[in-house]
C-alpha cells in the first residue's frame, strides 16, 4: 500500500506542478481543501476512486496513469495527447468571428449592408468562452467572459433598436453585474 501511496504521489506532484497549479488551486478545481492535497503528496493519505476520476479529469489522463508507476516520459506522452484547450478556445473564437465577418460580406455583396452582425459577434463569441470554460473547469475565467456577455448584449440590443433610444437597458447591466461578481464570490465549502 505504502508503494501505491508512493506512486500516487508522485504522479500528482508531477502533474500538478507541470499544470502550473498550486495546491490550493488543484483542491478548488476538485472541490477539496489544498490540505487534503498535500496530504496525498507527502504520501500520508490516497485519494478515493471517485476523487482519482475528478483529477483524471482535471489532469486529462487515465485514472491507470495516476495509479501506476511512470517515469516523467510515459506521463509526458500521455499528458501530450490530451487536448490544448487554449488552442481550441482561440478556434472556436476566431472561427465565430470569421463566420461574422463571412455573413457580413455576402450580405454586403448582396447590397444590404448589416453591420450589426459584427456586433452580435460580440456576445456569441464571449458565450462560447462562457461553455468552453465551464467544461474545462476554468470557472475563474467566467467572471470576465459573462461580465462581457452580459454588457455586449445590451449593446446590442441597444445598437439594434438604436432609434428608439433605450438608453435605460444599461441601467439593467448594472444589478446584472452585481450579480455576477457576487456570484462567483460564493464558496463551496472544500472537504477535509
Amino acid at each position: 500500500m505504502d508503494d501505491l501511496k508512493d506512486i500516487v504521489s508522485k504522479n500528482i506532484i508531477y502533474l500538478r506542478t507541470r499544470s502550473k497549479m498550486t495546491q490550493l488551486e488543484l483542491g478548488e478545481a476538485i472541490n477539496y481543501s489544498d490540505k487534503a492535497v498535500s496530504k496525498w503528496e507527502r504520501g500520508k493519505s490516497i485519494p478515493d476512486a471517485y476523487v482519482l476520476r475528478k483529477l483524471s479529469a482535471v489532469f486529462n489522463v487515465s485514472v491507470d496513469s495516476l495509479l501506476s508507476r511512470h517515469a516523467e516520459e510515459e506521463l509526458e506522452a500521455t499528458v501530450e495527447h490530451s487536448v490544448d484547450r487554449r488552442t481550441i478556445s482561440l478556434i472556436s473564437f476566431v472561427g465565430t468571428w470569421t463566420l461574422a465577418i463571412v455573413v457580413f460580406a455576402v450580405m454586403y455583396f448582396l447590397g444590404s449592408v448589416q453591420w450589426l452582425v459584427l456586433v452580435y459577434a460580440l456576445p456569441v463569441s464571449n458565450i462560447v468562452l462562457i461553455v468552453l470554460s465551464a467544461i474545462w473547469g476554468k470557472a475563474k475565467a467566467n467572471v470576465y467572459f459573462i461580465s462581457l456577455a452580459v454588457w455586449s448584449i445590451l449593446a446590442a440590443i441597444y445598437l439594434t433598436f438604436i432609434q428608439y433610444n433605450w438608453w435605460l437597458l444599461f441601467i439593467i447591466g448594472l444589478p446584472v453585474q452585481v450579480i455576477v461578481l457576487l456570484s462567483f464570490r460564493v464558496k463551496v465549502k472544500p472537504k477535509k
